[in-house]
Order: C-alpha cells, then sequence, then structure tokens
C-alpha cells in the first residue's frame, strides 16, 4: 500500500469558489477591442505580477484596467488605469464579486476604436469583457476535503470506480501491484458514506486510510 505521513487536522474553513487555470475572453464595443485576462492567485504579490506581465505584452494598449479579489486578509483592489473614475476597475471587480470568486485576477486591456464611449458605454464594455472571461471559465468550489489512500483488490476495482463518480472522488494516483492501490480525494462530507459504501462493496476486504485534510477544487 502507498506510503504517505498523515497530516489530519480539524480544518473546517468556508468553501469558497474560484479558478483553477487561466483564461482570456474578448469583446468589440464601437470598434475599441476589450480583451480580457484572468488567472488563479493567492497573494497580492502574485496578482501585482500577473498585471505586470499582462501590460508589459500589451505596452501599446490604450489602457490596462485591473481588479483582484484574494481571500487571505479580504483584499479587493482595482484600477482604471486613466479611464475615467470608477467606470472601468470598479465595475470588473463589481462582476467578480457578483458571481462569488475569490483568488483571482482580471486585467481587461483596451485598444481605442476612435469613437467614444461615455462613462455609461465604459461601465458595460468593462464589464461585458469580465462576464466574458468568467463564462470561458471552469468554476471550481474550494471544499474542505480528505486526501486517502485505498487498496483494493483487483477484482473490485470498476465497482468502486462506479462510486468514485458518483460521489465525484478525485483520483490521483493508481498503482498496480499484488491489490489495486489508489490516491484520492473527496469531500470531507462525503468520507464516511463512501467509506461504508467501500466496505459494502466489497465486504470489508480493502484497507482505507485518511492521509490529509485539504482544501480541493471541485468542478461546479
Amino acid at each position: 500500500m502507498m506510503k504517505y505521513t498523515i497530516k489530519l487536522g480539524c480544518m473546517k474553513l468556508n468553501n469558497y469558489k474560484t479558478i483553477a487555470e487561466s483564461y482570456t475572453g474578448e469583446i468589440i464595443e464601437k470598434k475599441s477591442r476589450f480583451i480580457a485576462y484572468m488567472s488563479p492567485v493567492t497573494t497580492e504579490d502574485a496578482a501585482l505580477d500577473f498585471i505586470g506581465k499582462i501590460s508589459k505584452k500589451h505596452w501599446d494598449a490604450t489602457h490596462n484596467v485591473y481588479a483582484y479579489k484574494i481571500r487571505d486578509n479580504n483584499i479587493s483592489r482595482c484600477s482604471d488605469d486613466g479611464e475615467p473614475a470608477k467606470t472601468a476597475g470598479a465595475p470588473v471587480l463589481d462582476v467578480i464579486e457578483k458571481e462569488g470568486l475569490t483568488d483571482i485576477v482580471i486585467v481587461v486591456t483596451r485598444y481605442f476604436g476612435g469613437t467614444l464611449l461615455g462613462t455609461g458605454g465604459l461601465v458595460k464594455a468593462y464589464s461585458g469583457a469580465a462576464k466574458a472571461v468568467i463564462s470561458n471559465a471552469d468554476i471550481v468550489t474550494m471544499q474542505t476535503s480528505v486526501k486517502f489512500v485505498l487498496s483494493i483488490p483487483y477484482t473490485f476495482l470498476g465497482k468502486y470506480e462506479n462510486e468514485f463518480i458518483k460521489y465525484g472522488v478525485l483520483i490521483l494516483e493508481k498503482e498496480f501491484s499484488e491489490n489495486v492501490d489508489i490516491l484520492g480525494v473527496c469531500k470531507e462530507e462525503d468520507f464516511t458514506v463512501i467509506n461504508k459504501k467501500f466496505s459494502e462493496i466489497s465486504n470489508g476486504k480493502y484497507l482505507i486510510e485518511p492521509i490529509e485534510k485539504l482544501f480541493y477544487g471541485f468542478k461546479e
């Protein structure tokens, strides 16, 4: 059976929604291009680093507007980058908050198309760009989870895999030796039920060991 250091604790924190990877989106508003970039971040330094990279990439853009929300210390920041006050960064941040997302940064790059949009038009455009990139994303809910090691006879693998699908168990690693050894993650609230199901399937002919409590992302 796989060997891991046990790190179980009493962690029980609130679930939250975020993204697991970076995404882009784009809209056109009266010939102005609004290109939105979104990335997961867990620190303000990481957010600022991402903003810097996008601003460097689009050094010739009219504006590089940004907003970010960090769960740790409940940090929220935004910048209009030269657009009229509260017409750019604030609308992007508002979209992030209304979507219930955290630990993300969004940069919206604008290339001016020759037509002024007015304050209302700017709010609509920057909000629209933020919505466009979020609509392209796979949202994950970070939940208190249990990582476990499971060892089962080969003959029960198919039935166990059906239970993995049913309860959204994520398989991180498999080893095939005398038995099938599996490293998996499930929601903490499901662990007891899953353990009972595993016992029923194999008539107790299995070994399971919880090794760590952690936050893990499950797709919505």
